[in-house]
């Protein structure tokens, strides 16, 4: 991985970048797979959903024969995918391909016997880059769920919920569809990886309810602006048409949050760094975390020997309260401007796994103690760009927008503090 990927007008320590190197490689795709590759015996199908399916299903397609393969991913670049068919899919609001996608994907599961294992490989962004919805919902209807969802607030965990209700692909799904035996290879993008959240679960039977769908509707306040078709059906009781019995599968966890601050923790001591992992469970606005964290990294750089390192990972939301531009680790990036004005030798780094950061092309982006009088001698102003939800315009401007390009992993977002 090229180390310099991660260089921003004020990131330029070579240190820094292989940490963050190191915090990617761990969660590899490729490799997670090739690490945990299953004992199949008879005919094996690959099946990979997600932004890292390319990966994923050519180290599955290199170390097994496979009699079919399948990937729906977001790009089609990566690693060789001649070795099997790609369709992409909209994300993060699902979209025509994903709906082709998803009725593929059943079609594809549902044509093999139980003589046959399909190996599944789950990652980040399946739920949006595959949908079926049941009948009597249309796929606008999911856009426009999905888009409010969105910009409310919502935890993913929570969005998964709902789309788990209004899906025939999610909450068991594709595992309900066909008669193989079934084993899932998951890299997760969810805090605490519930397995029923990854990629919404599409091997794995749901353990909530239509009452805990309406009860995330009614927590945002967006149950009057739901498309009436989706209230409709989560309150009605409709009976669905009766599922072929899920039999137990197999899922292991190929790749985490937790093994890539680990990763880096490790590279940081290398690097001459004292190290801790404060959390791996960050949540909550996005903003009100940039504040805590700055305030952490002021008290701990006033008291602790430097070069020293923390560590935060996690996935915060963001509510849309302005019409700016950014995501979620700009704008905990932004958040913290104010707190650590005038402090020497600082940084807060904060970038999303996959590389890419809400609806733009960073993966997240850079502060320092200079960042606010770099910004008002521009004219930029921290609070008002905060208050419009606009931080990828602000930090494009200085120049310190981490641009990463899609990373082929996906493992929710870290945040480095750093005091040199």
């Amino acid at each position: 991985m090229n180390a310099h990927r991660f260089a921003t007008h004020s990131l330029t320590d070579l240190r820094i970048f292989r940490i963050l190197s190191a915090a990617l490689e761990a969660v590899d795709p490729y490799s997670a797979v090739k690490k945990h590759l299953p004992r199949i015996t008879g005919n094996a199908h690959g099946l990979a959903i997600g932004k890292a399916s390319i990966p994923m299903l050519t180290a599955l397609a290199e170390a097994i024969p496979l009699s079919s393969a399948l990937a729906i991913s977001k790009h089609a670049s990566g690693l060789n995918s001649s070795l099997f068919p790609v369709l992409l899919g909209g994300h993060p609001v699902p979209n025509l391909d994903s709906l082709r996608a998803g009725e593929r994907a059943l079609e594809f599961v549902a044509a093999l016997s139980e003589n046959d294992t399909l190996i599944c490989l789950i990652s980040g962004g399946g739920s949006a880059l595959m949908t079926a919805p049941h009948e009597g919902i249309s796929l606008e209807d999911m856009q426009t769920l999905t888009s409010l969802l969105l910009s409310c607030g919502a935890r993913i965990d929570e969005i998964n919920i709902l789309r788990r209700q209004l899906d025939r692909v999610k909450g068991g799904g594709l595992a309900r569809a066909t008669r193989a035996k079934v084993v899932s290879l998951i890299l997760s993008d969810v805090i605490g990886n519930p397995l029923e959240a990854i990629a919404s679960g599409p091997t794995v039977p749901d353990p909530t309810t239509r009452e805990d769908a309406i009860a995330v509707l009614k927590k945002y306040g967006i149950e009057k602006n739901a498309p009436v078709s989706i209230v409709d059906f989560l309150e009605s009781g409709r009976l669905l048409p009766p599922f072929r019995k899920q039999a137990p599968g197999v899922h292991i966890i190929v790749g985490d949050n937790e093994l890539a601050a680990q990763a880096a923790l490790e590279q940081a001591g290398r690097e001459g760094f004292s190290a801790e992992i404060l959390t791996n469970e960050l949540q909550g606005e996005a903003r009100e975390a940039g504040v805590v964290l700055a305030k952490r990294l002021r008290e701990e750089a006033a008291r602790r020997p430097r070069p020293f390192c923390l560590i935060a990972g996690g996935e915060t939301t963001v509510t849309m309260r302005g019409k700016g531009k950014g995501g979620r680790n700009q704008e905990l990036a932004l958040a913290a401007v104010d707190e650590l004005r005038g402090l020497e030798n600082v940084m807060l780094v904060s970038l999303a796994t996959d590389g890419e950061d809400g609806p733009t092309d960073a993966a997240g982006a850079v502060v320092t103690g200079e960042t606010r009088q770099r910004a008002e001698r521009l004219g930029l102003d921290a609070a008002d760009h905060l208050s419009r939800n606009d931080a990828y315009a602000f930090f494009d401007a200085l120049g310190d927008l981490i641009r990463t390009s899609p990373t082929g992993t996906n493992v929710n977002d870290l945040t480095f503090l750093f005091v040199i």
